[in-house]
């Protein structure tokens, strides 16, 4: 029988490595390798309604995405698709996709499920899940769940949902040093979720945010690659991310319209880095498969979504002809070298209907595949440059340099 741990390594360790294993890049890569084999992201950090505007879902789409979190999948059942395929290289952001789904389809109120993912810190969510969702659970993610991991004390992994889940996983963790960094410089980032205004939150930044960039451990960090593994920047993806500058300027740029390029009232990104949860009520910004309103939609189609431990290349080798609408690429490609990105646009450009679209996000501000990818694939597909920017420009989470969209010609 096979090992699914195994196979999940073995599909990341082809993801990631790229140098000879005792280069310092070789033994940064199977650290950061190591990392992911775990919970990194409780919530993903791509602006679904973004995504749902460039996508332009119809009844017949069958949707093809990276899974991460599993916000923007079940986000994506909002505008009714067909069918979406989840794929994914972490067994664990596997096991959280599908708890989010049986959770969805097995938890009898919408005031449940917002307790269960949007509060996440409440004792009753393990009794719901013991009871009323883990009976229902696939083998592989029920193990998980109620697997003991040392990052929990010994406790089982679905106790994180009683103790603010979004404290957890790499990123969670990350965020929750950049907290106590801060408050060692006397600073409290949950100030910011004070402001009433954005003309408040810019004061903030310019005030108490900004400073800290020029404080010497901040100088450090930013300037270290490993310190910024628990950001989810892999080593492939670091110079993208730099671009030829300073690292510290680039993020000072991108913590700056995370704090004050849209409003508190709608940006549920920015309650997450600066408050590590939501905004404490349920009629704050949320991310659309959390809204009340769209919770009897989510709770019907979610049945529609399948979720796998694969690469998305590998995945998309299996799939027939002209059978795909739409293909989610998250930031993935920033870790591609150039062959990785042939094979993977070889399999889209293969399986993609006429008018098929593809949605992905850049370190950088500009599309990677010029240059890059194969002329004559790169070739059948049209880039909305002008959308693209706009959408950039609308992205809540603030964090990419770019997002972009293609659409296959003919």
């Amino acid at each position: 029988m096979a090992d699914p741990r195994g196979e999940s390594r073995v599909r990341l360790k082809h993801a990631v490595r790229r140098h000879r294993a005792l280069s310092r890049e070789g033994l940064l890569e199977r650290l950061f390798e190591r990392l992911f084999r775990g919970l990194v992201y409780t919530q993903i950090w791509e602006d679904p309604e973004i995504d749902l505007e460039a996508l332009a879902l119809g009844p017949d789409c069958h949707v093809v995405a990276i899974a991460s979190g599993g916000c923007n999948v079940l986000s994506y059942l909002t505008a009714d698709p067909a069918k979406i395929t989840a794929v994914d290289l972490s067994l664990a952001h596997v096991a959280l996709n599908r708890l989010k789904l049986t959770a969805a389809r097995r938890l009898p109120t919408w005031q449940a499920f917002y307790r269960f993912f949007g509060a996440a810190d409440d004792p009753a969510n393990i009794d719901a899940y013991d009871r009323l969702i883990a009976p229902y659970l696939d083998v592989e993610s029920r193990l998980y769940w109620q697997g003991r991991s040392l990052h929990q004390g010994g406790r089982r992994r679905i106790s994180i949902f009683a103790r603010n889940a979004y404290r957890h996983g790499v990123l969670g963790r990350f965020i929750g040093v950049s907290h106590v960094a801060a408050r060692l410089y006397g600073v409290d980032l949950r100030q910011l979720l004070t402001a009433r205004s954005i003309e408040e939150q810019r004061r903030f930044f310019e005030t108490m945010l900004a400073p800290l960039f020029d404080k010497p451990a901040v100088r450090w960090a930013t300037a270290n690659r490993l310190s910024l593994y628990g950001l989810g920047i892999p080593p492939a993806q670091y110079e993208a991310l730099a671009g030829g500058s300073d690292m510290r300027t680039v993020l000072r740029s991108r913590v700056e319209r995370l704090a004050c390029g849209f409003s508190l009232d709608d940006n549920y990104f920015a309650w997450q880095a600066f408050g590590r949860s939501y905004a404490g009520e349920a009629n704050g910004p949320l991310p659309p498969y959390l809204r009340r309103e769209h919770f009897h939609a989510v709770r019907s189609r979610a049945n529609r979504v399948e979720v796998m431990n694969r690469s998305i290349t590998e995945y998309l080798a299996s799939c027939p002809d002209a059978s795909r609408d739409r293909y989610i690429l998250l930031d993935a490609q920033d870790w591609m070298t150039d062959d990785q990105l042939d094979a993977l646009w070889r399999q889209i450009t293969r399986t993609a209907k006429p008018g098929a679209r593809v949605i992905f996000r850049t370190a950088a501000e500009p599309s990677l595949l010029t240059g890059r990818l194969d002329p004559d694939l790169l070739g059948r597909w049209h880039y909305e440059e002008t959308l693209s920017r706009e959408l950039t420009d609308r992205d809540r989470s603030a964090i990419y340099g770019g997002f972009h969209l293609y659409v296959l010609e003919g």
